[in-house]
């Protein structure tokens, strides 16, 4: 049950929804509260949900259930650092990379606990223009306001605006932009003198200059002109030159990208990689320009290229503190590749590392799916290469010779090998769970017994293993639809006859009222955990036939000629919950 409230959990982790994860989680750790794997997960989705204080209650109390787990102190530092304490995550990375050195999250986590840390030593000045330059205000400023209005029109100012508002100091850069000094005015409520600085500072009409002369109007006017006609050459410096450069490169780059992608889907492959290396020489400083050269060497069946170029991905995107997500595309797309060579060298173990690296980066679902193929498919090459159906019958004999001496443990121990040589052998499952059953281990037992029928329907010995374990289980009902269903494959079976009328005999005690009070109490409190038998009690309907059994005979002698009712009477008859008298 544990097991299944973590999958659930890991699930809704997966689809993103980290509050239910956390309910799954914690439904988990209610059933299995030493289980260091479920705190583990639990302070992933904290930490998801930016609940970092129980982030890192989870992530302590995973590294005292398993303080040599590496995992549990990527817990640690992930939850430190998300409360600010950068000391302390610091010093939980080291401590996991002390077990584990090779750890990839494990560096990523300390590499960026430690740019933190210089961050905070190091904090950047303040803007001297505080924040007029972020969110959507900024835009709806310069949208309201007419003299910069038009300017929203034109591409390259609103690109200028866009680099400011990325980074403020972008701003001198700028500064030489008329319509920049006209937003930056807007932005502030303060109007920067112009070509009609006059009419921009709003000066009223009454409160200026005495009227000029016309001549001396026409004397200033001509003067103005002048001033304008000859203005000052401005000097380009060569940091300038330099981003200019840069930025046009950026811009070819993005180019190059675009037209590898239309030759990728027209599958025009080597244009596409031409056009992604131009695209990788112009900037080195974008790897998705890499990830997309390897996803066309990966379609083309160049494996080893498409790897290079995921490494090289990696590390560069490592170097420049890239997105996470672009990291984690590489290493899946490496995994994809090293998947198609394991076809070949039949090892998908470095497929699997990867995969589970990419996850540490961001747990993709599409991810999460391919590494769970890669495990399935090493687990069927591992099983082909194991199997011998010669060896495993005789492992099954050597079972069957610990059964009779009744060395249970032992006999479990060859059967299970047994079935590793030959896993469809129903006959080795139906021996195993007469195994499991004599050790008590009913749910073992069941789950065996359910599987001999699974894969042999007709095999009447399946019947009767699961129906001699739902019987020790005291859940007659069920047995008894066990054995009559092994019935229709083999009528005259005298072990399916005989658990039939066990059954009967357990089923009639019931009815008749003859439980002791021991067993009534017991049955009864089985009974209630019983979803069906709490879907009938939770049944309005239902509610007032057993009202009319009581107190109105009448009623209930009608009730009795329904058969869906008398059914579910003699379900709460069986179960202990009613007594008929």
């Amino acid at each position: 049950m544990a097991e299944e409230a973590k999958s659930r959990g890991n699930a809704a982790f997966s689809a993103r929804d980290y509050a239910t994860a956390v309910e799954h989680f914690t439904d988990a750790i209610a059933l299995s509260p030493t289980n260091h794997v479920l705190y583990s997960n639990r302070s992933a989705a904290h930490a998801s949900l930016h609940h970092y204080a129980d982030a890192l209650k989870d992530a302590k109390k995973t590294v005292e259930l398993k303080p040599d787990w590496s995992k549990g102190y990527s817990r640690l530092g992930a939850a430190h650092l998300g409360l600010h304490q950068i000391q302390d995550a610091i010093s939980a990375y080291k401590k996991g990379l002390e077990i584990d050195p090779n750890n990839e999250g494990l560096k990523s986590g300390l590499a960026d606990a430690q740019a933190a840390a210089s961050q905070s030593r190091a904090a950047p000045a303040p803007s001297p223009f505080g924040n007029v330059f972020s969110g959507p205000e900024m835009w709806a400023k310069l949208t309201a306001d007419p003299s910069t209005r038009m300017y929203l029109q034109q591409p390259d100012f609103v690109k200028m605006m866009q680099e400011i508002q990325k980074n403020p100091s972008n701003l001198n850069l700028y500064l030489k932009d008329q319509r920049v000094m006209q937003a930056i005015g807007v932005l502030l409520n303060v109007k920067f003198g112009g070509p009609n600085s006059g009419d921009d500072m709003g000066i009223p009409e009454e409160t200026s200059t005495p009227q000029s002369s016309a001549s001396e109007r026409k004397e200033d006017k001509k003067m103005e002109e002048e001033k304008v006609a000859e203005p000052e050459p401005m000097e380009v410096t060569g940091e300038e030159k330099e981003e200019k450069e840069a930025k046009e490169r950026k811009a070819q780059a993005a180019k190059e990208k675009e037209l590898g992608n239309a030759a990728y889907k027209k599958k025009e492959f080597e244009k596409a990689i031409e056009h992604y290396t131009k695209a990788t020489e112009l900037d080195d400083e974008d790897i998705s320009y890499l990830t997309n050269r390897a996803a066309v060497y990966l379609e083309t069946g160049k494996y080893d290229e498409c790897i290079k170029d995921c490494d090289k991905a990696v590390e560069r995107g490592r170097e420049l503190r890239s997105d996470f997500k672009m990291v984690a595309r590489a290493l899946t797309r490496k995994g994809t590749a090293l998947v198609k060579m394991a076809k070949c060298s039949r090892d998908y173990e470095p497929a699997i590392e990867t995969f589970q690296k990419a996850l540490t980066e961001h747990r993709n679902p599409d991810t999460l799916k391919k590494l769970n193929e890669a495990e399935k498919a090493k687990k069927d090459l591992e099983q082909q290469e194991y199997f011998d159906p010669k060896l495993a019958e005789e492992e099954r004999e050597k079972g069957n010779e610990s059964f009779k001496q009744q060395k249970y443990p032992e006999a479990v121990k060859h059967y299970s090998e047994s079935l590793r040589r030959n896993p469809k052998d129903p006959k080795t499952y139906s021996n195993r769970a007469a195994c499991y059953t004599k050790l008590g281990a009913l749910p073992e037992g069941l789950k065996d017994a359910e599987m001999c029928i699974e894969l042999d329907p007709t095999f009447s010995k399946g019947y009767t293993r699961k129906g001699a374990v739902q019987f020790f289980m005291k859940e007659y009902d069920k047995a008894l639809e066990t054995y009559q269903e092994g019935l229709k494959h083999d009528p005259r079976n005298q072990e399916l006859l005989d658990g039939v009328r066990r059954c009967v005999e357990q089923l009639n005690k019931a009815s008749r009222g003859d439980l002791s009070p021991e067993e009534l109490k017991e049955r009864q409190a089985k009974g209630m955990q019983d979803p069906e038998i709490q879907n009938i009690l939770s049944d309005p309907v239902m509610r007032q036939v057993l009202v009319d059994f009581q107190e109105n005979p009448k009623s209930a002698q009608e009730h009795t000629k329904n058969p869906m009712v008398m059914s579910k009477i003699q379900k709460l008859v069986q179960a202990g919950i009613v007594q008929m008298r």
